[in-house]
């Protein structure tokens, strides 16, 4: 590449990294903010909903299960119950006020909650044996690299959820609505997800994506 593509391409390269981590920060700061009253947002019939869909997750006694963007812990409970004992429950939030919440809420054994980013997950190789991200894949600074990451750290044939209470086309009328930081987070069209899925190396890819409700899960094909 001629020099002066070249120094344009590392610009660019600059830029991105640079909007990123601005993006990152303005989100951090968002949820943050959010933290003290995010468990009042889900209601009776959310949590009913929500355990309907996590029975259909294949859990099994024994798991070792990574919350992706956990929250406050919302799915914790639901999870280690079915993991039992012998299993674990591990949370990651970008939100240090989240995480010190989903912590303070489920002071458990077999849970334990980690300060991270998606996008650069503090665990070795194929330590995990399902992944799942509820109501947080839209605000991935790096949507690809946290796929990626998610497949580094799950064993081989284990499964990543997207977990959704409303359609893809819902939260991002939702998301626009509130604005600020989340405006334009959105979950990326069913075909330009299942790119992402194939990019790191994900197969048996099904998503469901009707009002009320989105799942997309694949399997880790390492």
């Amino acid at each position: 590449m001629p020099r002066g593509k070249r120094q344009k391409e590392l610009d660019r390269q600059r830029f991105r990294r640079l909007f990123s981590r601005m993006s990152h920060d303005k989100h951090q700061k968002f949820f943050d903010q959010l933290a003290a009253e995010w468990d009042l947002m889900f209601t009776a019939e959310d949590l009913e909903l929500l355990a309907h869909i996590v029975d259909k997750l294949q859990v099994r006694e024994g798991m070792d299960i990574l919350d992706l963007g956990c929250g406050t812990g919302i799915l914790f409970d639901m999870l280690r119950r079915k993991v039992d004992r012998n299993g674990s429950v591990t949370g990651v939030d970008f939100s240090i006020e989240m995480a010190e919440k989903a912590h303070r809420n489920f002071p458990f054994a077999n849970v334990n909650v980690v300060d991270a980013d998606a996008t650069d997950l503090p665990f070795a190789d194929s330590t995990f044996d399902m992944a799942v991200a509820f109501s947080a894949f839209p605000h991935f600074s790096n949507q690809q690299q946290a796929i990626d990451e998610t497949h580094r750290i799950l064993k081989p044939r284990a499964r990543f959820y997207i977990v959704h209470l409303v359609s893809s086309r819902e939260l991002s009328q939702l998301h626009h609505k509130i604005g600020g930081a989340v405006k334009h987070d959105e979950i990326p069209p069913e075909a330009k997800l299942r790119q992402m899925f194939d990019h790191s190396k994900f197969v048996d890819v099904v998503i469901d994506d009707h009002p009320g409700r989105y799942l997309a899960s694949g399997v880790n094909s390492k």
